[in-house]
């Protein structure tokens, strides 16, 4: 039987708090925005934020979490007092980072870079990440000819 401690489970809740606060200041995201873009249902978030879980939250579901937000889930099993071999798996490694990705974030944390500069800079991922597909980036069917 797992470990439901209420002292884990507050540490969770603070946890999953704490991600989604940053979500809602750094990119706008509503909570329904966090479920639909991490893949875990309302419900289930909002069990977490109140500490209401009876069982331990599925390690599937905690790494979707933190991938959908861009966290590290080790983070998230080091709250839950999970290792990667208490998990059944590896934490994921990220994927290697596009430099210009990179020298941007490094703007978005640099403290000489202004709040407007961030904000320009947010709002143009934010964009280019969630814009529609334009004609020309949508595969073309090849017609035959009849």
């Amino acid at each position: 039987m797992p470990d439901t401690s209420l002292g884990r489970k507050i540490a969770f809740a603070a946890f999953v708090r704490k991600a989604l606060e940053d979500a809602r200041t750094t990119r706008a995201w509503s909570g329904s925005e966090v479920s639909r873009r991490t893949g875990v249902s309302r419900q289930t978030i909002n069990r977490w934020v109140r500490a209401d879980w009876a069982s331990d939250p599925e390690a599937e579901r905690v790494v979707a979490f933190c991938a959908g937000l861009g966290l590290n889930p080790s983070t998230a099993f080091g709250v839950l007092g999970w290792d990667a071999a208490t998990s059944g798996r590896p934490a994921p490694t990220a994927p290697p980072m596009d430099p210009d990705v990179e020298a941007l974030l490094r703007r978005l944390v640099d403290p000489n870079v202004s709040d407007a500069e961030k904000f320009h800079i947010r709002e143009t991922i934010r964009y280019l990440a969630y814009r529609p597909l334009l004609p020309s980036d949508r595969p073309t069917r090849r017609r035959r000819a009849v």
